[in-house]
């Protein structure tokens, strides 16, 4: 049975792009274009920077295609890219990352960055309920890198696995980062749930 127009998978874009065909990297631009978007302008917090950032990815990845060994999805390959730039992007506006060892400061005082039971908490009650834009503010307010774990896990639904090789880095590192990540919203959110209690 032949397959429906427009239904070539990834890999066979990826081999047509290489022989030169500019209409198959066409259609993988047009495939991962929104998700992209999607993902540099959750990095970026801005349009405008969100927009570079896809420009310069798929600029990018149309340059490196003939070194892409397609050892990893396609789409692994250019989240990687788009992380990337959004991270060299947001360091070139915000060089002050914040280190792991520096202690969170919250309304009760100082707490160290301890990790936590991955238990019921005020991020897993939160998502539960309507609180996009609480939980957004929050997770704009990360330091780029746990910002990048966190959406990648819990915005775009990628694997541990996935997110390791996107970023680089090993899956127990990626735990690690996702753990802080999680208390330094938790620290956010939990003075959102006092505020909202106060004002009842």
């Amino acid at each position: 049975m032949k397959k429906a127009k427009g239904k070539a998978t990834d890999e066979s874009l990826v081999r047509r792009a290489k022989r030169g065909d500019s209409a198959a990297f066409g259609e993988l631009m047009k495939r991962y274009q929104s998700r992209i978007y999607r993902l540099a302008r959750r990095m970026t917090e801005t349009d405008e920077d969100a927009e570079d950032v896809v420009q310069e990815a798929f600029v990018k990845a149309f340059r490196s295609l003939g070194g892409f060994q397609q050892r990893s999805r396609f789409s692994t390959w250019l989240y990687r890219i788009t992380v990337n730039l959004a991270l060299m992007k947001l360091r070139r506006r915000k060089p002050d990352l914040v280190s792991l060892d520096q202690p969170i400061s919250t309304s009760e005082g100082i707490v160290q960055r301890d990790l936590e039971d991955e238990g019921t908490n005020p991020l897993e009650r939160l998502l539960e309920r309507e609180s996009a834009e609480v939980l957004d503010a929050a997770v704009e307010a990360l330091p780029p890198t746990y910002r990048a774990v966190f959406i990648l896990r819990h915005v775009e639904g990628l694997s541990t696995e996935e997110t390791a090789k996107i970023l680089g880095i090993s899956v127990p590192a990626v735990k690690s980062r996702l753990h802080r990540t999680r208390l330094m919203l938790q620290e956010k959110l939990l003075d959102y749930l006092r505020s909202q209690t106060k004002g009842r």
